[in-house]
């Protein structure tokens, strides 16, 4: 199975929805653990690289692209 690709300050699409009802996850802190927080509400959770991994759809707005524009 190929790994994902992803970096900091990207948009990620998740497969569960947070309870805000929000989907979508900014990256802001990658290592062991990743830190995401939900574009919605703001809220920010530590999870597992390996459960991220398992639980990211697809990164929807990369961190290059906004810097761009």
């Amino acid at each position: 199975m190929e790994r994902k690709i992803f970096q900091l300050g990207d948009i990620v699409q998740m497969k569960k929805q947070h309870p805000c009802g929000s989907n979508e996850m900014e990256i802001i802190r990658m290592g062991m653990d990743i830190r995401i927080k939900c574009v919605g509400c703001k809220h920010s959770v530590l999870i597992p690289r390996a459960k991220f991994e398992k639980n990211m759809k697809k990164v929807l707005r990369s961190a290059e692209d906004l810097a761009e524009s």
